[in-house]
């Protein structure tokens, strides 16, 4: 079956001009080459520093800039060899990643915490011989200390993954054959926090910013990456979305989105994490593609505006995604941890309340949420537990099953017992903590490594909610519009989320046009209905952009107010996510 009434236009190559006067890009290896020579000339020094996030392949990195003058007879150095490493650090790090097959605890460790005294002091006088040339290479090597020149080379996360997946190690072991869940676990709870810290406090020293994932590569001087960052947040932006498979994985991404067919069916996408997803910078033409968290750590402020920067630090709170189960499978049953819990056990300030916006849906869609009235949370847990050995729950006597369609938004408050019915596409507007969810229930399969994916039971029993039954839920989860304002250019409804969370979502049909002020914080909008719709400034402040269906925008705090446009005289519906404000309306 088709799931558009327009041809598909959902644009999966996004990307943010930068104006520029000339292209500042260095494209290519030699010339890469060339550009870091001729600035080590004008240093008085012979020692630069290649500073890379995890997962970067150094030894090719070598092997390319070895090819080329001022590089082919360099004393090359790995910064991997002065950090604790292999078991020891396992050992070190047994209280941040636990036995747990999922969960760790956050690190708020720094790099130089592992790094080996005398192992940087060999380093050091090592590149004392001012008779040669000497690359420091690998993650950390501006805390060498000895640099003339600075490179940094980024990675993204999903990139990581990916190589997880394919049998790559974590930074500092040796773990190719390891569960890639633990894998993930020891990249999010330690290894990109580290790194993260550090990178950080380069984004103002770095002399070149290196692409290395770009054919061919593409390197920005320092000037270059800090206009396209501002450009970022001069106005409205898309990130690079990432689709991923999953056991219970639909077919509606697959049309609507344009993607080629795979085996296994489409369950996720990342279209508006800025942990997860990059953002392409084009410059005249040369394009330079970063992790999106770089704009999250060099300007939150700007970014997520002043409140949300004060409440939150240097963290994006809110994400958009999609889940697919259309002709795919139920999600797991499950439920997020409450504050207090996600706190005390894996160090996380604040937690992943959320919320299901139903952007498409067959007839017969369903969504599991809350406790049947009567039950309590231990009897859930005990059948659930029975069904770990037996292969079977009786879900309907535990756990309600609404019917849902086409834009309704479920609301899920942390400690609520919930999962997605097959058949629904679903938009789900989130706090960003996503790792944190408490699996109760799988329905009996496997993952797609054919092994059965974890469940939480433990966890999952101290934080559901006995009080969230068939009636709280629909009181205070189901069909919590409020229509705002109505005239003849659009209608303005408040949508939700519950009060017990922080985000707030406004759903706007609109038949003319609509000027949306940001009150000095960010927002995350999707076009849930219509063809297109184009987005741009009152008073000239940015250029219009064409926004397509299904795609997510992200507003930055910077951007004070913005229009949106219905195309072709068609009515178009946005949601608009931020986080609620105090005596908001």
């Amino acid at each position: 079956m088709s799931y558009l009434n327009h041809p598909a236009n959902y644009d999966k190559f996004p990307a943010i001009s930068v104006p520029t006067a000339a292209n500042p890009a260095v494209i290519g290896w030699q010339a890469i080459a060339e550009k870091i020579s001729e600035l080590l000339a004008t240093r008085d020094g012979v020692t630069v520093a290649i500073d890379c996030y995890p997962g970067v392949d150094i030894q090719s990195i070598k092997q390319h800039l070895s090819l080329y003058s001022g590089f082919d007879q360099a004393q090359w150095r790995e910064m991997d060899d002065c950090y604790l490493s292999g078991q020891a650090l396992d050992i070190r790090l047994t209280d941040t990643l636990t036995d747990d097959r999922v969960f760790g605890v956050m690190s708020c460790a720094n790099l130089a915490d592992y790094l080996l005294p005398e192992k940087i002091k060999s380093l050091q006088t090592a590149c004392e011989n001012q008779g040669e040339i000497n690359v420091i290479i690998g993650t950390g090597a501006a805390l060498a200390g000895v640099h003339d020149v600075l490179v940094y080379i980024d990675y993204p996360r999903w990139q990581r993954q990916l190589d997880w997946r394919a049998g790559g190690s974590n930074w500092l072991t040796h773990n190719p054959d390891e569960d890639v869940l633990r894998k993930y676990k020891r990249g999010f709870f330690w290894e990109w926090r580290i790194a993260d810290r550090h990178k950080r406090e380069l984004f103002q020293s770095f002399d070149f910013y290196l692409d290395s994932l770009a054919e061919p590569a593409v390197m920005i001087d320092q000037a270059a990456f800090q206009v396209g960052v501002e450009a970022c947040l001069a106005a409205p932006f898309r990130l690079n979305p990432f689709f991923d498979p999953g056991v219970w994985g639909g077919k509606w991404m697959e049309e609507v989105c344009q993607l080629p067919p795979s085996e296994k069916n489409y369950a996720w996408c990342f279209d508006g994490v800025p942990e997860e997803n990059s953002v392409t910078l084009n410059y005249g033409g040369s394009r330079i593609t970063m992790p999106a968290i770089n704009l999250v750590l060099a300007r939150p402020r700007q970014l997520l505006g002043a409140q949300n920067y004060a409440r939150f630090g240097a963290e994006f709170p809110i994400r958009f995604d999609f889940l697919d189960t259309m002709e795919g499978g139920n999600l797991s049953l499950q439920v997020h941890p409450l504050t207090d819990h996600i706190q005390q056990q894996f160090g996380m300030h604040y937690t992943q309340d959320e919320s299901y916006y139903i952007l498409d849906a067959r007839a017969g869609a369903n969504v599991y949420l809350g406790l049947k009235t009567g039950v309590q949370p231990e009897e859930l847990i005990s059948a659930i537990e029975q069904a770990q050995h037996t292969g079977h729950l009786d879900d309907e006597k535990f756990v309600n099953s609404f019917p849902v369609k086409k834009h309704d938004h479920v609301l899920i408050p942390s400690g609520t017992v919930h999962c997605s019915g097959s058949n629904a596409m679903i938009l789900e507007i989130s706090a960003t903590p996503y790792i944190f969810t408490f699996k109760l229930w799988d329905w009996g399969r496997l993952g797609l490594d054919n092994r059965p994916r974890p469940v939480h039971i433990e966890h999952g029993r101290k934080v559901i909610q006995a009080e969230r039954d068939t009636a709280w839920c629909r009181e205070n989860l189901l069909d919590q519009v409020e229509i705002k304002e109505e005239n003849a250019d659009y209608t303005r409804e408040r949508t939700g989320l519950h009060a017990l969370e922080f985000i707030d979502t406004h759903r706007y049909w609109v038949r003319s046009a609509v000027t949306i002020a940001t009150h000095d914080g960010f927002q995350m909008l999707n076009l849930i209905e219509g063809q297109k719709a184009i987005i741009d400034s009152p008073d000239g402040a940015f250029a219009p952009y064409t926004l397509h269906y299904a795609e997510t925008l992200v507003i930055p705090a910077s951007v004070t107010q913005y229009r949106v446009t219905a195309c072709q005289g068609e009515q178009i519906g946005i949601i608009v996510a931020n986080v609620r404000q105090p005596g908001a309306q």
